[in-house]
């Protein structure tokens, strides 16, 4: 049976959904490892920018017109209400269970959405939120930091342990007004799962790209571009 692991923008997001057949993915990185980094303009430097709804962006979302064939977007999973225990990591404990289960960023305007590849288990997720330019860069900045600061540790979801640890990523410069990037492993059951997660922030749109590392270089400068495309 393979365990996967959904993850978001939020770092840590552990809902487990079992599905058929087995699956390791360990591009661009070793076991085992994880990591945040953040470059960037504070958000009080920034210009002035008018806050989104979740209808317009909605419509600012990569869709299969803007990927290659092959692509298949995935339906909205059901919301996930396992118990979450972080252990070793007292700072994103703090954050509550809510940062373990992707539900710690209440940015009232948000969307998202979730691809996977040529069939594939390899997936991307780009998920999008508006709001001030302060608040956005303190509500990711709170996540990312957390995390970086939690070399290894583990998590226990609906009673199943997922061991997670960390690795440094620079961030891309020159892309929005902040940016910050991580590496994510999930270990469980003698798996492995890696995941890249890259958040930029452009004025009053926070947008965060997830999956395999491969798909979000990819297509993170397209999402960007799309999500900031001024009308």
């Amino acid at each position: 049976m393979r365990v996967r692991v959904a993850t978001t923008a939020l770092g840590i997001t552990t809902a487990l959904l079992a599905v058929p057949a087995c699956s390791t993915d360990t591009t661009g990185t070793k076991p085992g490892t994880t990591a945040s980094a953040r470059t960037g303009k504070p958000a009080g430097a920034v210009r002035k920018a008018s806050v989104l709804s979740s209808a317009a962006l909605e419509t600012r979302l990569l869709d299969q017109s803007d990927l290659d064939s092959g692509y298949l977007r995935e339906p909205e999973r059901p919301a996930q209400h396992d118990d979450v225990t972080v252990i070793g990591c007292p700072a994103l404990s703090e954050l509550g269970s809510d940062a373990a289960t992707g539900g710690t960023l209440t940015f009232p305007h948000k969307a998202k959405a979730t691809f996977t590849y040529g069939g594939s288990s390899s997936e991307i997720s780009e998920e999008l939120y508006s709001d001030r330019p302060n608040k956005l860069s303190e509500g990711i900045s709170r996540i990312f930091d957390a995390m970086t600061g939690c070399p290894t540790y583990q998590v226990v979801a609906g009673g199943t342990p997922i061991d997670m640890a960390s690795q440094k990523l620079t961030a891309p410069h020159g892309l929005g007004d902040e940016q910050w990037s991580q590496l994510l492993t999930f270990s469980t059951a003698g798996r492995s799962t890696v995941v890249k997660q890259t958040a930029i922030r452009d004025g009053s749109v926070l947008l965060v790209v997830s999956g395999s590392p491969a798909l979000v270089d990819r297509h993170l400068g397209k999402a960007l571009a799309k999500a900031t495309a001024r009308s």
